[in-house]
């Protein structure tokens, strides 16, 4: 028995008397993906981030590990609801215009001390101000910095569209700018090199495109360290107490480790390890959140039909942003229908081995975006579910 088809066997006695659609987390899997991140993280902080994780009970559970330190938000909402669940250091990763939420923030002492905000722009402060509704709390204050490669004078473009604050110029100016404003703090500096960390360099089948990607990456290090470190020092200038430099993603935690100017590496795909996950060179994780669909219909030789399916990842549109068929082997889509909205056809010699109301275990192509299928995740250890918890959905909460 491959080690694939041992796992099958375990998920399916640890969920036999669970109708599917099911979505599990291995427990074992989940920690030896954490206990791999500390690794390569070479001592450094891990900042957890909640969109790849999206469950309240699993974010305390990596949180409570040696190596694991404060939560990565992606919407104010989510963080002011974490800080009044606990949490007492989230870092709100993106900038954000809810001016209730704002108005929260700014009115209550510990919310305003466990949460820090991201601004890249004068703007978001004014809007910041003008949404206190009378609130005095000082805001903490993160800045983010453009990682993107540059090249041919700015005409390539290699990385995602976030922050305008590219060059140490442009940090140190809008740093100045909240040094300067009342009721503010600021208090790090966040850069996340998606293009590295976010793209996978060891493609199957495609040697050329990987070859690419690696050089691209090798690259993209090499300028972002050294600017980083500039952004850094300029910052320092203006607010020489700075608390915190963050950046890296899972799949570049131990290169961005590496940086003398990095205090602390955000990562949390690779707790689940999704799809899209699979293509790196500088590691190996285990698939550890996994959904289950039934199989409805046996509509001839080779082929069955899963009840549901479609659930397709964010970015891009591609064949790569959809769930893939993990177990049991050999299941693959019908090019003509891919994964339905309500029913999903499975292609594959093993389709005949499966019978109405078996199974089929698929991997999301990312990680926490399953969580806004599924109101629980049932916690598999062994072969036995040992707990079964919320997501974010089943606490009542879709933030996107």
């Amino acid at each position: 028995m491959t080690a694939r088809a041992a796992d099958r066997a375990r998920y399916d006695r640890a969920t036999a008397q669970l109708d599917a659609p099911v979505a599990i987390v291995d427990l074992d899997a989940f920690d030896a993906n954490a206990d791999d991140l500390v690794r390569r993280a070479g001592g450094k902080p891990i900042r957890v981030a909640s969109k790849s994780v999206r469950c309240r009970a699993l974010l305390e559970r990596v949180l409570a590990r040696e190596g694991f330190a404060g939560i990565m938000s992606f919407t104010l909402a989510e963080s002011l609801w974490l800080a009044r669940s606990g949490f007492d250091d989230v870092l709100l990763a993106y900038p954000s215009a809810d001016r209730a939420g704002y108005a929260e923030l700014a009115a209550d002492p510990k919310l305003a001390a466990a949460v820090t905000v991201m601004v890249d722009d004068p703007a978001q402060l004014d809007l910041i101000d003008a949404a206190r509704a009378g609130g005095g709390e000082v805001v903490r204050a993160c800045l983010e910095l453009d990682t993107a490669l540059k090249l041919l004078g700015g005409r390539v473009r290699i990385g995602a569209r976030r922050s305008p604050l590219h060059s140490p110029a442009q940090v140190a100016e809008v740093a100045r700018a909240v040094a300067r404003r009342p009721g503010f703090q600021l208090v790090g500096i966040m850069a996340y090199e998606g293009h590295v960390a976010g793209v996978g360099d060891a493609v199957a089948g495609r040697p050329l495109r990987s070859r690419a990607v690696r050089l691209m990456q090798a690259a993209a290090r090499r300028e972002l360290a050294e600017r980083r470190a500039a952004v850094v020092r300029a910052v320092r200038e203006v607010v020489p107490d700075l608390e915190f430099v963050n950046g890296g993603g899972t799949g570049s935690v131990q290169h961005t480790a590496a940086e003398d100017a990095v205090t602390e590496i955000a990562a949390g795909s690779g707790l689940y390890v999704p799809r899209l996950f699979d293509n790196y060179t500088s590691f190996r994780g285990r698939p550890a959140a996994l959904f289950a669909l039934p199989v409805v219909r046996r509509p001839g030789v080779g082929v069955v039909t899963v009840l549901g399916g479609g659930y397709p990842a964010s970015g891009a549109p591609g064949a790569d942003r959809l769930p893939v068929p993990y177990l049991p082997e050999g299941l693959r889509y019908d090019p003509q229908e891919g994964a339905g909205e309500v029913q999903t056809p499975l292609l594959g010699p093993v389709a005949d081995d499966l019978l109405i109301g078996d199974k089929v275990w698929f991997r999301h192509a990312k990680a926490g975006e399953l969580c806004e299928r599924f109101d629980t995740l049932h916690l598999v250890e062994g072969d036995a579910v040992t707990a079964t918890v919320p997501t974010y959905r089943g606490e009542g909460h879709t933030f996107l």
